[in-house]
């Protein structure tokens, strides 16, 4: 008896869930309520403001993107520019700084008013845009013609649950992911890829690359000219991946154990097989980080000397400052999102790209869709936003573990994360570190990076580098307008924080991708003759060519 009522809650908060697009109606609510009882209670601040915000015509000279430019400076469109501008700046200056409200309830309140503001953008709509008139009336109308059939197109590729043609045409093993190389592991979470040597001669350490389960693995491997797996093979490194499997609804309990089981350990089983009395440098990206220092954090405590090196690339270890990924992350949406979940075993990728997108609701969602349908125009695919739109599921467990463990209860900075029933911590970890921020990450913020420097004393490199959370990394040699700082901070030396390191930081033109390179090769041994493809007498035979089987998976 007890169960039903709990399956038919369940059941009403998933529903609930899927209209609100996965936000929490409670969390919503409470958020506004906080705010406006504490505004109802202070009438003297509030007449203030009002007063102060009606004085301010627009906020300022510098206008966002989509409402720059001199058609906009031309009546009645920049009146419209400035309604909108000034009525966001009124917006904010009511919204922010209100004495007694939750700051979680303040920046809620805030991104819910974004979301509100950037769809009643003068860019949005067809009359009072001057670049949509323009285009309407130089094509005849046949720009709206054109932005129908893509809306059409579009619409039925979204039913269908295919990508689109654009995206489509970038195929891992065929336009993307091309680096050669075997897999030489599969189990039910992972396959583990070997890469061919491309030197005659190899750095005695192989490196074994761990990336986000929340995303497939080649955004390292993207196309020859941008693949940081490429790129380190050619400089003499015996390169491993792991590519994760998209999981489905039978997959609901695979949670944080068996990721850390099945995927990194087994993978360091692996790559030890392949190159035996060998220690491995570790390198982990975003989530895959996470997972990573964790991993290095228990093997310390186990005793286990199998790595030579740990590398952190856009990867958090405490979560007290999570970034705008935050927003979504509190006892009442944890608990919708684990309801949608149970529902259907996992979270689909379409949830999670609509939670990213949301952050940046101007440039990931309202301009693409000007250009669109509105311009009739198609936004030129690249490889990058190609594998942005070949998402991965989450599986039930999986989510709720790192969700609620690291993002909200902080467990691995404060030593309460327990790995086969004992705690870790990251202090233990005695391997140099490699640690990398990107500047303009609203994922993992650099400054939420740069706190490793609190939790490891270690000899430990850290680098910032101009970009956000996947562009940072995709940082070729070569690529225009890049740089990036660098500090080396010797073992249990005293500490440096983030904006002394900017003044003690001297930046360097160009990629960040030679130096770290460099470190590897640094933390290296005598380079020797490439260590053969799998080891079948040790079980691990080659089963396929690079990028395997589970990349392909939808």
């Amino acid at each position: 008896m007890n169960e039903e009522p709990d399956e038919l809650d369940r059941t009403l908060h998933a529903f609930w869930g899927h209209l609100g697009g996965g936000m929490s109606p409670a969390a919503q609510m409470l958020a506004w309520s906080d705010w406006a009882i504490h505004l109802a209670t202070q009438p003297g601040r509030a007449a203030r403001v009002a007063i102060d915000a009606a004085a301010v015509d627009a906020p300022g000279q510098v206008h966002e993107p989509r409402l720059s430019g001199k058609e906009w400076d031309a009546w009645p469109f920049s009146l419209y520019r400035q309604a909108h501008e000034a009525a966001a700046h009124r917006l904010r200056t009511f919204i922010h700084g209100v004495p007694g409200v939750d700051r979680h309830h303040e920046h809620l309140v805030a991104f819910m008013a974004r979301q509100w503001l950037e769809l009643l953008s003068p860019a949005n709509c067809a009359v009072t845009n001057p670049q949509v008139l323009q285009k309407i009336a130089a094509t005849g109308g046949s720009s709206l013609a054109s932005g129908a059939m893509h809306w059409i197109e579009d619409a039925g590729h979204a039913a269908l649950g295919r990508p689109s043609a654009e995206a489509g045409s970038f195929r891992p093993g065929r336009e993307v992911a091309l680096t050669p190389g075997k897999v030489i592991l599969r189990n039910e979470l992972i396959e583990l890829i070997q890469y061919a040597p491309a030197t005659p001669t190899v750095h005695a350490e192989p490196v074994l690359i761990v990336s986000a389960w929340i995303m497939k693995y080649y955004v390292l491997d993207l196309s020859p000219h941008n693949s940081l797996i490429r790129h380190l093979v050619a400089k003499g490194h015996t390169v491993f991946a792991i590519s994760w499997k998209n999981p489905e609804a039978a997959d609901a309990k695979l949670g944080m154990a068996e990721y850390l089981r099945l995927g990194v350990m087994a993978s360091l089983d692996a790559v030890e097989a392949v190159a035996p009395q060998r220690r491995i440098h570790a390198v982990g990206y975003c989530l895959g980080g996470t997972l990573m220092a964790i991993a290095a954090a228990a093997m310390a405590r186990d005793r286990d000397d199998r790595l030579a090196t740990l590398t952190l690339l856009a990867a958090q270890t405490d979560f007290t400052e999570p970034g705008e990924l935050g927003l979504f992350i509190d006892e009442s949406q944890l608990a919708f999102l684990e309801d949608i979940m149970s529902r259907q075993g996992y979270l689909g990728a379409e949830q999670m790209a609509a939670a990213f997108q949301a952050l940046r609701p101007g440039d990931l969602v309202w301009a693409p869709m000007v250009r669109n349908y509105l311009l009739g125009e198609r936004v030129p695919m690249t490889d990058l936003m190609a594998w942005n739109a070949d998402g991965t599921r989450m599986p039930y467990r999986m989510h709720s573990d790192y969700l609620r463990g690291l993002f909200l209860e902080n467990t691995l900075a404060e030593g309460h994360y327990l790995v086969d029933g004992r705690p870790v911590s990251l202090n233990d970890i005695d391997v140099p570190v490699f640690a990398l921020g990107t500047r303009t990450d609203h994922v993992a913020p650099w400054r939420s990076v740069y706190k490793i420097h609190l939790l490891c004393d270690a000899e430990l490199t850290f680098v910032l580098t101009e970009g956000g959370h996947n562009a940072g990394i995709l940082s070729e040699p070569g690529h225009p307008h890049r740089s990036h700082r660098l500090l080396k901070r010797k073992r249990n030396a005293p500490y440096v924080a983030p904006d002394e390191f900017l003044e003690r930081s001297q930046e360097m033109a160009g990629s960040w991708w030679p130096c770290f390179e460099q470190w590897l090769a640094g933390h290296s041994g005598p380079k020797r003759r490439p260590p053969g493809m799998g080891s079948p007498q040790r079980g691990y035979p080659t089963l396929g060519d690079a990028p395997g089987t589970y990349v392909l998976a939808r």
